[in-house]
């Protein structure tokens, strides 16, 4: 089915002072030297000793810091503003609550940055730049004052928002762990989630450490729990997609109505200089969820032993994710187990989508639907 290439799996002592004794005899004035010498030299090793403690400590929190980034506050993202500008007219970098507050809203207006992760990336640019575009301003990808405007002017509505666990988040079935090798997939029965986190991660189009930072203290394993999530529902345009506008070098999709009018924007893994996607146009044949994956000899994947075809089961974690939009000859438009990896990996012939991207593309095509490749 897909021609898809594998993606490999897309964080000091305590110094103990040392005792110094005086012990000399002889010259009470010479003795008397002697002790206050050694005093000295004692309280010059318990400073010595207290700055390797106070290092030994700074360095331990720098390294925690490192290792479990802060928790976020989500009324800080809710009420999150660009900072203005200083003196000298340079703008400051935007606050990881204006970040996510952004991704959130370019994916709720139809313009994807991919996966939400709350900071700056390729991903954001693109929808930023296509976003500009299609609201009449300079596409530079950067997210000015007039950008934060029209972008915050698009919804009233929170970007982050409660959410109950449901029980059918938890219910499953998960998959314990997914082998990264394609014959290994092959030899299970579904490829599922592997627990409620990435399930959770996927319905609400986030990083799942990021979500994690939103809620520090939730379980994310009980039906019931309250957690915040980003609010990317959004209504599906009425508008039909009559073409689809795959860009091979910027890599990126876009979803146009029948007067050329940009609908939706996705940003992609599009071919590899071994496996280029094809030129010119094709029409979509189906689409197909949840679909298997086929693996023939013939493609001689990088890693793949076997002479033989074989197939994996359906699920999120499936090389094609769990959406397949055909295009004929082995092409397609799909999903992926990999959504942080999209648009920084390559794909074999394909067009990589994140699941939730895929699936919306899903739904506003139909058979028929012209797709265009340029360079």
């Amino acid at each position: 089915m897909g021609m898809l290439k594998d993606i490999p799996g897309c964080a000091a002592p305590r110094a103990r002072p040392q005792k110094v004794w005086s012990g000399h005899h002889g010259d009470p004035g010479r003795h008397s030297s002697l002790i206050g010498m050694r005093l000295c030299a004692a309280a010059l090793l318990y400073a010595a000793a207290a700055l390797t403690l106070s290092d030994a400590a700074y360095a331990a929190r720098r390294a925690a810091s490192r290792a479990a980034p802060p928790a976020l506050d989500p009324q800080a993202v809710n009420t999150a503003q660009l900072s203005a500008p200083s003196g000298k007219g340079r703008a400051s970098a935007p606050s990881a609550a204006a970040i996510i507050k952004t991704e959130i809203l370019l994916d709720r207006a139809g313009f994807s940055p991919g996966q939400i992760e709350g900071k700056s990336g390729s991903n954001d640019q693109k929808a930023l730049a296509a976003f500009q575009q299609a609201n009449g301003a300079k596409p530079s990808g950067r997210l000015d004052a007039e950008t934060w405007n029209r972008l915050t002017a698009t919804s009233n509505d929170p970007v982050l928002i409660e959410y109950e666990i449901q029980p059918g988040d938890v219910k499953g079935p998960f998959n314990q762990s997914i082998p990264p090798s394609l014959e290994k997939k092959a030899e299970l029965k579904n490829l599922n989630y592997t627990g409620p986190p990435e399930l959770l991660a996927e319905k609400f189009h986030i990083d799942p450490a990021l979500l994690t930072r939103l809620n520090p203290k939730a379980s994310f394993e009980t039906a019931g729990t309250k957690i915040m999530v980003p609010n990317v529902a959004k209504k599906l345009s009425e508008a039909k997609v009559e073409k689809v506008v795959v860009d091979k070098s910027a890599k990126t999709v876009r979803a146009l109505d029948g007067s050329g009018k940009l609908i939706s924007f996705y940003p992609a893994s599009v071919g590899s200089e071994k496996r280029p996607a094809p030129n010119g146009t094709r029409q979509i044949r189906s689409v197909s969820e949840n679909p298997t994956y086929h693996y023939s000899p013939k493609l001689k994947f990088k890693g793949v032993k076997t002479q033989k075809p074989f197939t994996i089961a359906p699920g999120p974690n499936n090389p094609v994710g769990n959406t397949w939009i055909d295009l004929g000859d082995g092409y397609g438009i799909h999903g992926t187990p990999a959504p942080q990896r999209i648009s920084k990996t390559e794909s074999h012939g394909c067009v990589r989508l994140t699941n939730w991207d895929a699936q919306a593309l899903a739904k506003m095509v139909h058979k028929g639907t012209k797709v265009e490749f340029i360079n």
